[in-house]
């Protein structure tokens, strides 16, 4: 796994400097990511370490002024290495899924260092950065997907979606973003208005800019070094005008939050704003996140995903976004990416915010239309099939 971190996904060229972040738990996989990329050349590798107990220990006793507040050493660190053309490697997994669900959900939901966050969303919207996200298994992981805390499942489960069962990993990831691409330009050659989403609890309509582009997850930097943010990923995405969001959506899989799952969440959209927000579990920590700033209740990307998706393909809840929404469609609310639309687009509709959460969408009985300007719709996904390209 850290080899096909340095090497696939952050791509760590000779000379960076890399930052490795994570919680506490991971010390195990990031040590060896670290001895990785110095094998391939880092001149240094810095470890920037997050302890959960530490934010519960703020949610239930802080003053609220200080759960939006950032680290000066953490954007003091990001700005170093975004002036140095460095690498940002992420490990996820969450270590303690039940330990914020008893506080005050609206200040878990509150909780996140918004500074930060838009020096990072700026970092990831210029291209500054390689970097790359990846999961180190854990037992209470592994007792929130399987009921059981079996590590070794869960590894074979990662393994298998980030293509390390394979006897090449690295052709097979060539091969699955040549495929991913071919996705992307056949959807940037129709030049859609706008998607239409419909399925149980979902007619949702979202307009797309002038200037947005389908793009999958082979990155490249501004100095030219290509990437892959997410291990896995199966997606296609845009960012959508984020004045032209009508109607309501369902998510279809629950979505893991800061330590709580948000279960049935649905949205209201008027106006490209979110207008009501429902949900059986978690719905004041949304309600918290959409009004971090005014950007957040508005939608930043649109992610397409098919059935060939080997996530999607196991089946298996991982109460990770990392994972599940790779698993089948999803849209984030919040930030969109600059990359992602030309120049005027941006000025016109780029949604920018310090928020930016991907919740999912998607699944068999969900179909999705591309809308033309002159308002004829053609089929993109049907049973989760790709009808285009």
């Amino acid at each position: 796994m850290a080899r096909l971190t340095v090497e696939v996904g952050a791509n760590v060229q000779a000379g960076q400097t890399v930052v490795i972040t994570g919680h506490t738990e991971h010390a195990p996989l990031a040590r060896e990511i670290a001895r990785a990329a110095y094998r391939a050349g880092a001149s240094r590798v810095y470890p920037d370490y997050v302890d959960r107990h530490f934010d519960r220990a703020l949610i239930e006793l802080g003053p609220e002024e200080s759960l939006g507040l950032s680290s000066a050493g953490d954007v003091a660190l990001l700005e170093d290495l975004v002036a140095r053309q460095g690498a940002v490697i992420r490990i996820h997994g969450e270590p303690a899924p039940d330990l914020l669900k008893d506080l005050d959900q609206t200040r878990v939901g509150m909780l996140m260092p918004i500074d930060y966050l838009r020096r990072w969303r700026d970092a990831v919207g210029g291209r500054k950065v390689n970097w790359t996200i990846v999961s180190l298994p854990n037992p209470a992981w592994a007792l929130q997907v399987f009921g059981e805390p079996d590590v070794e499942r869960l590894w074979k489960a990662v393994e298998k979606v980030v293509r390390l069962d394979t006897a090449d990993p690295v052709a097979a990831w060539k091969a699955h973003m040549e495929r991913l691409g071919k996705i992307a330009a056949a959807l940037n050659e129709r030049h859609f208005d706008a998607l239409h989403y419909r399925g149980p609890g979902t007619d949702l309509t979202v307009g797309l800019l002038p200037g947005s582009k389908w793009w999958s997850t082979d990155f490249q930097t501004y100095f030219g070094v290509r990437h892959i943010p997410n291990m896995p990923t199966e997606e296609v995405f845009t960012s959508p005008d984020r004045r032209r969001a009508e109607g309501r959506v369902r998510s279809t899989k629950p979505l893991q939050f800061g330590g709580t799952v948000v279960k049935d969440l649905q949205f209201v959209f008027k106006d490209g704003r979110i207008i009501e927000v429902n949900a059986s579990a978690g719905a004041d920590v949304i309600r918290a996140q959409i009004a971090t700033d005014e950007g957040a209740a508005r939608l930043g990307e649109l992610a397409l995903v098919d059935a060939l998706s080997e996530v999607g393909k196991l089946g298996i809840t991982f109460f990770s976004t990392l994972f599940d929404e790779n698993a089948t469609c999803h849209i984030a609310f919040g930030n969109g990416f600059a990359f992602a639309v030309d120049e005027a687009s941006r000025a016109d509709g780029l949604n920018v915010s310090a928020v930016h959460t991907d919740f999912m969408v998607g699944g068999p009985e969900v179909e999705v239309d591309g809308i033309e300007k002159n308002g004829s719709r053609v089929a993109i996904l049907r049973n989760e099939k790709y009808q285009i390209g």
